[in-house]
């Protein structure tokens, strides 16, 4: 999804000892520098994330309104569930992580593993038609997201160079919400034209999982695909054990970074709820329900590649800062008694710009700070942080909505996205040393 652009002459060497460090970690670029193609890696990942999200987000573009309506569970359940799907992970990365470095070539074997574990998930939905049953298929699907996760990440990271990482991931995450872009276009139109429609997404969803799956296999080359140069950090006394991943948040900037990710996501409402408010504030009707994640799709389209080569010139802290403010904004609307006709839109691409501002900027952030026999495990720190934030928020903004309505629900969740953010601001790095790398 990235265009990685290198100075000319040789295309990945380390830049000069005596260039300046920016504070937020971003080198700026020269006049001199070419632009270069992005490493076949990330592309060869990106179009494994672009299938799977196509399989991914039919199930999660109908799954609120199969779960509240189809099987009337409450806020309070959904809360539970959507905890489950969004959090669940948490408890597997780091151990993903850790496979992945153990052994150096294993990245690409334990994340064929995690995608191939999320698509067995797939047809099990059909079978499941209570709270207990349903839960446990997202538990194992998200086990398998966090098993690919990180070492996903490491691959994207390992294949570029610091000085472009917030472009390569952007590139891969544009892909990636390619995919989550005709997921609930696709879902949409398997609703409209079966009876048994639910049924019918998810089988079809399971058939493109596969197809990830074998394209994972047969093209995204198995090793570690470090550049001929790099200029990583170097820290040769590391040893890929999970006390040497755990160490890792002795340093200041990853531990800054993992800090801000777990307080940030305890105030990020989950993508279903906001869908669901958007739904109540506008009375969409329910076969069109699944077709609101386009608007947050396309908007992560458009501005993925901007603000991930923004982040590599002006910094990936104040990029990641600014897009949990348009996350703000996006709970402001909501709130506010505004009904007109451009309300959705706006939402929509506040929320996908939210989105194309933290998502790939907080890896290519943290990879800088992670030591290359590492990277899965420094990298499924940030995640897991992230992750757990995520489910407790989920499962608290469902139990909120229940006892005092949505409304006030969010509007607590607001609150707490703002102080936050504010505090988030104080740790903003200053200049970290060289060994350090950059946050």
């Amino acid at each position: 999804m990235y265009v990685a652009d290198s100075r000319a002459g040789t295309p990945d060497s380390p830049a000069p000892a005596s260039a300046p460090a920016s504070a937020e970690g971003a080198a700026r670029p020269r006049a001199g520098r070419r632009r270069a193609a992005v490493a076949p890696t990330v592309l060869a990942l990106g179009t494994v994330s672009l299938i799977t999200d196509v399989s991914s987000e039919m199930v999660t573009a109908v799954l609120p309104l199969y779960l509240v309506t189809g099987l009337g569970l409450s806020p309070l359940g959904f809360g539970l569930l959507d905890g489950i799907y969004n959090g669940f992970s948490a408890l597997v990365r780091l151990a993903g992580g850790h496979l992945a470095d153990r052994g150096g070539g294993r990245h690409k074997w334990v994340a064929g593993a995690g995608y191939a574990l999320s698509a067995a998930c797939k047809p099990l939905l059909l079978l499941a038609h209570t709270l207990t049953p349903i839960g446990l298929i997202l538990a194992a699907d998200r086990t398998g997201k966090g098993l690919r996760t990180a070492p996903r990440d490491a691959l994207i990271s390992l294949s570029s160079t610091s000085r472009t990482r917030g472009r390569a991931f952007g590139v891969h995450r544009a892909m990636d919400t390619a995919g989550a872009l005709f997921g609930p276009l696709v879902a949409f139109l398997i609703l409209r034209a079966t009876v048994d429609g639910y049924d019918a997404v998810f089988t079809v969803s399971f058939c493109v999982a596969v197809v990830g799956v074998l394209v994972l296999v047969l093209f995204v080359p198995g090793g570690s695909a470090r550049p001929p140069a790099t200029t990583d950090i170097p820290h040769p006394s590391s040893r890929p054990t999970l006390r040497a991943a755990l160490a890792l948040l002795r340093r200041p900037a990853l531990r800054r970074l993992t800090v801000c990710a777990l307080l940030l996501g305890l105030a990020t409402v989950s993508d279903s709820f906001v869908y669901l408010l958007l739904q109540r504030r506008l009375g969409v009707p329910d076969r069109w329900f699944a077709l609101l994640p386009l608007g947050t799709a396309a908007a992560f389209l458009l501005l993925a590649v901007p603000l991930g080569r923004l982040a590599d010139r002006v910094g990936r802290w104040r990029v990641f800062l600014a897009g949990h403010g348009a996350l703000l904004l996006t709970y402001g609307l909501l709130l506010s008694s505004w009904h007109g006709t451009a309300l959705p839109y706006a939402v929509l691409v506040l929320h996908g710009g939210f989105y194309a501002a933290t998502d790939g900027v907080l890896m290519a952030a943290a990879s800088d700070s992670v030591p290359e026999e590492l990277r899965s495990s420094g990298l499924a720190l940030v995640q897991t942080g992230q992750a757990l934030g995520r489910f407790v928020c989920s499962f608290g903004f469902g139990a909120a909505w229940t006892a005092w309505g949505d409304r006030t629900a969010l509007t607590a969740s607001a609150v707490a996205l703002a102080v936050c953010a504010l505090f988030s601001l104080s740790l903003r790095p200053t200049r970290p040393p060289r060994s350090e790398g950059l946050a």
